[in-house]
């Protein structure tokens, strides 16, 4: 099946800031959690995928198609839930709904309400009435309501509390049942991510650092702890990321670069994202 989403050696350059040789690929019926500190890039990417800013290098291919030549159809099959709600403070969620009826062929009024229903968004409140967490909740029922085929989510689960959370994962979870749908999730909450992802990419300063299969990339990392002494055996291929203590040294290995028989403790998605990250290698 087609890929949704490909990224080809992408860059964009700003005074200050450089996005250098992004390259992902995520598969149809997938979820990719796309992870990074503030500024990394995770924002710049998704504007780019989005064609909102010109890229200066690299290929971007939506549903195999070069995202700057896309069709309207194609461009409808795209769900975008960005860190801010845009619609009008004055507007009621009903509203909304007949406002997206005039814009979307694919216009899906019952699913719409199916979600405000299921999201518990009071379909005749205005939108300034709204908390942040009901807002997002209001933009994710209009961006699954129009026969979307890749949902694009900028930190749409922030602002929500656990419980709300857990209940879009589960949705997110059975948009992706139709093998043709695809998500792309950039949050700052990576135990959401750990859960439902099935593919995660690491943006640090511009650059990726890895973009792999979230079980191989749990599977394939373990936590030293010991002595610095000890960590020097260790071959530097195999060492991802240090943190010293009092109490000694722990360190992010490979385990596919490490001697066989070596203890390591599980690592998390937050472990290895925070090891990565750290400037001492």
């Amino acid at each position: 099946m087609q890929d949704a989403l490909k990224l080809k050696g992408v860059s964009k350059r700003y005074q200050g800031f450089a996005l250098e040789d992004v390259s992902l690929t995520l598969p149809s019926g997938c979820i990719m959690g796309f992870i990074g500190e503030n500024g990394a890039g995770k924002t710049t990417t998704i504007k780019l995928i989005l064609d909102m800013i010109r890229r200066d290098g690299g290929s971007i291919e939506v549903f195999g198609e070069d995202c700057r030549t896309m069709k309207r159809e194609a461009w409808e099959e795209i769900g975008v839930v960005l860190d801010s709600c845009g619609f009008s403070e004055e507007l009621t969620a009903a509203h909304v709904g007949r406002i997206m009826a005039g814009i979307y062929r694919s216009w899906d009024g019952a699913e719409f309400e199916r979600l405000l229903a299921n999201y518990h968004v009071d379909r005749n409140k205005r939108v300034k009435e709204y908390s942040r967490g009901m807002k997002m909740k209001l933009s994710l029922a209009v961006a699954m309501a129009h026969d979307t085929r890749l949902l694009i989510l900028d930190e749409a689960t922030s602002g929500l509390d656990p419980v709300a959370r857990e209940e879009l994962l589960e949705s997110f979870q059975d948009f992706i049942q139709d093998e043709r749908r695809s998500i792309f999730i950039s949050s700052h909450i990576i135990s959401d991510l750990e859960k439902i992802c099935d593919y995660i990419t690491f943006i640090h300063k511009g650059n990726i650092l890895f973009s792999e299969e979230k079980d191989l990339l749990l599977e394939n990392h373990g936590i030293f702890h010991g002595t610095r002494e000890a960590l020097r055996e260790l071959p530097g291929k195999a060492v991802a990321g240090i943190r010293e203590s009092a109490f000694g040294v722990e360190a992010l290995v490979r385990r596919d670069r490490a001697p066989g028989g070596l203890a390591l403790e599980k690592a998390g998605l937050e472990d290895i994202m925070l090891f990565y990250s750290r400037e001492e290698k």
